[in-house]
């Protein structure tokens, strides 16, 4: 008898529990916890995995190779070692010797040498200044490396920020379908109360499904834009993403024009790059006019040599060269191409030095007018939400039918979006004015901290 109870009763709900357990790690293992992502994870996780930061990179690990062939072939000693051994003969009538007496052909016998040879330059200026071009150009192309980043930077942080738009927009439309089911509700109690018509819960109805798709609307648009972010960060797209930051307002002190634009072009790397370019072209320009110089070397070579490896003897040589260019005719449209690169070079810095401080005058222009638009935009959605309460109270009295509901909470949806938009705006137009000033990730970060 308790057998048959333990069968029917315990073995029943022990089966019951096993397959909850089941049911729940499945469920957990379809669906993974979503990940959190905050603004400065995202950048750095795309400066890890860019292409273009990696090409940047790898261009200047290329002009770190260049500089250290220069230096290694031109200027720091090269030292080379060679040994031999041979068995010959020789005919001393081909070398004009011919003695009576004397055979025609003498050998065979051996020969063993072991030598190292050394060379150094003392004095080449044309070597000297082409080092010193490979050095600007591996600086340049640093530059260059922080350059790519800081526009991946401000690419990932209009990302971010788009993402943080269209989070906001679906938070506020689940708001509105929150104030459309609740006047939904209103409708129906008034209407069975007798105090409201059905075209009240009909025109009721109509707000609460138009409110919806305008819902399902927005949180694609959000799937989206998160989708998009991880793709470019480089996490996996199948794994749910939320933002750690939402949209916030934050106002940023004016800082003057007169300062951004001097320290912007101490920091801009895409402005330091040029210069460190045009300072290469002068060092080539050197060069080319050392190429008439004399060039100053002392090399020698010490070893042992002898008829075999048990009779060598030491012996060695150190001489001094000078050598001179006579005649070199590319010397002249070698020097035309780099006085025309130089002049290029030099209209592309004055020309982004403009750029510079247009771009900066345009961020705080629109930095100033997105402040402004935020407080009215603020002060349009208190207006807003304070006409719905006045709406839903003159309906709740009867006093009117809910068309002025329907029609404040279409107003305070436009004033919704409007904060959004200008928030929005706000943000972008400092991470602008980061980008302007060079080193985009450390102003971005200092930004969103205020």
């Amino acid at each position: 008898m308790m057998k048959s109870n333990f069968r029917s009763v315990v073995l029943p709900l022990l089966v019951s529990l096993i397959v909850c357990l089941l049911s729940s790690t499945s469920g957990v293992a379809q669906q993974p916890a979503p990940y959190r992502l905050t603004l400065h994870e995202a950048i750095q996780k795309a400066l890890q995995s860019n292409l273009s930061v990696l090409e940047a990179g790898t261009r200047v690990e290329e002009a770190a190779g260049t500089r250290a062939r220069r230096s290694s072939a031109a200027l720091l000693p090269r030292v080379t070692a060679q040994t031999y051994a041979n068995a010959q003969n020789r005919d001393l009538r081909a070398f004009g010797i011919s003695l009576p007496g004397m055979p025609e052909v003498v050998g065979p016998f051996s020969n063993y040498d072991f030598r190292i040879y050394a060379q150094q330059n003392l004095i080449d200026l044309q070597s000297y200044h082409g080092l010193k071009a490979s050095e600007r150009a591996l600086d340049a192309g640093r530059m260059d490396e922080r350059d790519a980043r800081d526009l991946i930077v401000r690419v990932i942080a209009g990302l971010y920020l788009n993402a943080q738009s269209a989070v906001a927009r679906t938070e506020a439309a689940q708001s509105r379908v929150t104030d459309s089911s609740t006047l939904l509700k209103l409708a129906k109690d008034k209407h069975d109360a007798g105090t409201a018509t059905g075209v009240d819960v009909l025109r009721a109805q109509v707000q609460l499904a138009n409110d919806r798709q305008a819902l399902l609307i927005a949180e694609n648009q959000t799937k989206q834009a998160l989708l998009e972010l991880a793709r470019t960060v480089g996490l996996d797209p199948a794994v749910p993403l939320e933002l750690a930051e939402p949209l916030n307002f934050h106002l940023l002190g004016q800082p003057q024009i007169e300062v951004l634009a001097s320290s912007a072009l101490l920091t801009r790397a895409d402005y330091i790059s040029l210069l460190s370019q045009r300072q290469g072209l002068v060092e080539q320009q050197h060069a080319n006019r050392a190429r008439s110089y004399p060039k100053l070397s002392l090399n020698g070579n010490f070893g042992e040599i002898g008829r075999s490896i048990g009779s060598v003897r030491s012996t060695g040589l150190v001489q001094g060269q000078i050598d001179f260019t006579l005649f070199d005719r590319d010397r002249d449209g070698e020097a035309q191409e780099l006085s025309s690169r130089v002049k290029r070079i030099d209209d592309q810095i004055a020309d982004l030095r403009r750029g510079v401080d247009e771009q900066l005058r345009e961020a705080l222009l629109n930095l100033n007018s997105a402040s402004e638009q935020v407080t009215v935009a603020r002060e349009g959605q208190q207006l807003a939400r304070r006409e719905l309460d006045l709406a839903q109270d003159r309906f709740l009295q009867g006093t009117t039918n809910n068309v002025e509901v329907i029609t404040a909470q279409d107003e305070l949806a436009r004033a919704e979006q409007n904060y959004i938009l200008a928030v929005s705006s706000h943000v972008d137009a400092k991470f602008a004015l980061a980008r302007a000033m060079g080193d985009t990730e450390k102003h971005i970060v200092e930004f969103m901290e205020n």
